[in-house]
């Protein structure tokens, strides 16, 4: 008889251990849940905040794109100097064939190399911006629209451009690009003054340094004839 009540009491002890540890690892398994939901939650809500965040920088990370954080007169800027470095590039490709003046053919090599890809610059900025880009061939009536600003040449002014050759040219050239530089000093100034795009008030900066020192080279070269 004592042998059975020990055998009962053990497996009764072992049956108590079983239930125990079964409740135990119920338990452990609750808690295991509630912090994989909490986790989750956490998780969850981690992401929603992420993505709430990204949703409340998504307008300003957008707007140098769409918008471009520019103003009105970031587009007269680029809507003005696209016309006029058109007209200085076509001025600059007349030289190669009429200049006498070594100094002069490479003047213009350097303002054509320089202007080139500032239009192509400019006429990006503009398109993603949504704004017109100036049609090719309309130089003259696009500054004539700004009051005839900017040292555009005349029609007749180009054509005496195209007539001259030899030293006639090399004087015609460097009186005209003056001009021409002078008002694209003048527009890149009131680019820096009330242009609110960071790179197009550099380009404008960029211009006011490279034009004013090759106006003052110009003007050394007609003090020398």
């Amino acid at each position: 008889m004592t042998h059975k009540r020990s055998l009962v009491r053990r497996s009764v002890r072992s049956s108590a251990a079983v239930v125990a540890a079964g409740a135990a690892a119920l338990v452990l398994a609750a808690c295991g849940g509630d912090d994989g939901d909490s986790a989750g939650s956490a998780g969850h809500g981690g992401h929603t905040a992420t993505a709430s965040a990204s949703a409340s920088a998504s307008p300003s990370a957008s707007a140098p794109a769409s918008q471009g954080q520019h103003n009105a007169a970031d587009v007269a800027f680029a809507q003005g100097m696209i016309p006029h470095h058109r007209q200085a590039v076509v001025m600059a490709d007349l030289a190669p064939g009429r200049a006498q003046s070594a100094e002069v053919k490479k003047l213009a090599a350097d303002i054509k190399k320089a202007q080139d890809p500032e239009i192509r610059t400019l006429s990006g900025w503009l398109s993603s911006w949504g704004e017109e880009v100036p049609a090719e061939g309309a130089m003259d009536h696009s500054m004539h629209g700004m009051g005839g600003m900017g040292g555009m040449m005349t029609d007749a002014e180009m054509s005496e451009l195209e007539n001259a050759s030899g030293k006639a040219f090399d004087t015609a050239f460097m009186e005209m690009m003056i001009k021409h530089h002078e008002g694209a000093v003048e527009m890149a100034k009131t680019e820096q003054a009330d242009g609110a795009y960071g790179p197009a008030t550099k380009m404008a900066g960029e211009i006011v340094t490279s034009q004013s020192a090759e106006i003052e080279q110009m003007n050394q070269l007609l003090g020398k004839d």
